[in-house]
């Protein structure tokens, strides 16, 4: 990780804490410390967004490939954090990665953000993964959905926590035609685990940047955040559950003032929370 990573980060909003005291409310009902977003590194969080909406529109256009393509290239052009978040990939690639691949693969939708302009970078075709499994290979100036057999790729992604796209979509995806996706490398490894389960089958992986506990004590040394933020991102780093758990039996007006947000999102995920109990609190007692 080199310092410019971290300010092009914080900058863009891509890495976002609460307040002290606070934690987020994320969209599967469950909470945490910090938001990755790490799309925003884009450019920014308007650029980023506005990036989505072309995919969402577009994805199924017989010339998206090509036109996400000529998007992403002169964002790299005009976009100076946006270029070196692709060109630290493509360093990383050529430093560690030798050239047994066919193509650069990304999965729908936030992968592409970075997986394209990679695969512009080295030379290499481009393997869209979608959703429902479909595959489109974009080469040179030819789009290809079918009749790419064995093609071998190295996977390209935003961000890792558990690898569960990659298990759930990217490998079977790409093994179906009689592929493989030989390495991952990711933007950020949000130290959960995702990087040891690729190893364990085999795909090499890594990261530009890894959530640990060297990251927050750079943090807590720029004065980004406090010791009690420190000492909490710590203990989810360790330990998701018991740490979040422990957080809303000590806050339980947390939970209340949530249900009751002028958010309709916090108040949507906060009646999730009730429904789902993910941490297996009673919410009467809290």
């Amino acid at each position: 990780m080199t310092i410019d990573l971290l300010e092009s980060l914080l900058c863009t909003k891509a890495l976002s804490f609460p307040p002290s005291g606070e934690v987020f409310w994320y969209t599967s009902g469950t909470v945490g410390p910090y938001y990755i977003n790490t799309h925003y590194l884009y450019g920014s969080q308007r650029e980023a967004e506005q990036l989505l909406e072309m995919i969402n529109f577009e994805k199924d256009h017989p010339e998206f490939p090509l036109r996400l393509r000529e998007r992403v290239n002169k964002q790299y052009a005009d976009n100076s954090i946006y270029r070196s978040i692709v060109d630290s990939l493509v360093d990383l690639i050529q430093c560690e990665s030798s050239d047994e691949f066919d193509a650069i693969s990304g999965g729908e939708r936030r992968d592409w953000f970075f997986s394209l302009a990679v695969a512009e970078r080295l030379g290499k075709s481009h393997l869209f993964i979608f959703k429902d499994l479909k595959k489109i290979l974009l080469k040179g100036v030819d789009i290809e959905r079918d009749g790419f057999t064995g093609i071998n790729t190295l996977h390209v992604a935003d961000l890792v926590t558990e690898a569960s796209s990659y298990f759930r979509s990217w490998i079977p995806a790409v093994n179906t035609d009689g592929g493989t996706i030989t390495r991952s490398v990711n933007v950020i490894d949000r130290g959960q685990g995702g990087l040891e389960a690729l190893r364990l089958q085999g795909v090499e992986s890594d990261a530009l940047l890894s959530v640990d506990t060297s990251l927050f004590s750079k943090l807590l040394d720029s004065g980004v955040i406090s010791i009690a933020q420190a000492d909490l991102f710590e203990a989810y780093h360790n330990d998701p559950y018991s740490a979040m758990r422990d957080f809303l039996i000590a806050n339980p007006y947390f939970i209340e003032l949530a249900l009751k947000a002028d958010d309709p999102k916090i108040r949507k995920r906060a009646e999730l929370f009730l429904e789902k109990d993910p941490y297996k609190i009673d919410s009467k007692s809290v």
